[in-house]
């Protein structure tokens, strides 16, 4: 599996994996939002723009699952898939990427937990056994 749900006290812990940072990214998210809502459910019909910059790679997770959150809010949105380019301007980590998903339809979706904010709590990203790692706590 490319992303795993972690153990944790209260919250949650999530993990992606993948061959790419990108990657790894974009399947924390995965982990995140399958917390939340049955993800074989949720259709990828509209694409919203997500960026965000920080000065380094955890700040860049935490802000990159912050504003998934925050979309998930503002634009009353679930997601299943997710894109993401990271690259580095001056001292910067900056990400551009989309979130593919729809409208929460309760019936069809089946909300489980809410995720209140990812945290930095237990904040790794890096590589790990020649694969890419990105994981925290998120606090339902």
């Amino acid at each position: 599996m490319p992303y795993e749900i972690l153990e944790h006290e209260a919250d949650a812990g999530v993990r992606g994996i993948g061959d790419s940072l990108e990657e790894a990214f974009c399947e924390a998210a995965r982990g995140m939002f399958s917390l939340m809502v049955d993800l074989e459910a949720v259709r990828p019909e509209r694409a919203v723009p997500v960026e965000v910059e920080a000065e380094t790679l955890e700040v860049l997770f935490v802000s990159w699952l912050g504003e998934l959150l925050a979309l998930r809010d503002l634009e009353g949105m679930v997601f299943s898939r997710f894109e993401a380019e990271i690259s580095r301007k001056a001292h910067r980590w900056v990400l551009r990427g989309k979130a593919y998903g729809e409208p929460l339809d309760p019936a069809r979706h089946k909300p489980a937990v809410e995720v209140k904010a990812a945290t930095y709590y237990g904040v790794k990203v890096g590589k790990d056994d020649g694969r890419y790692v990105a994981q925290c706590v998120v606090d339902l």
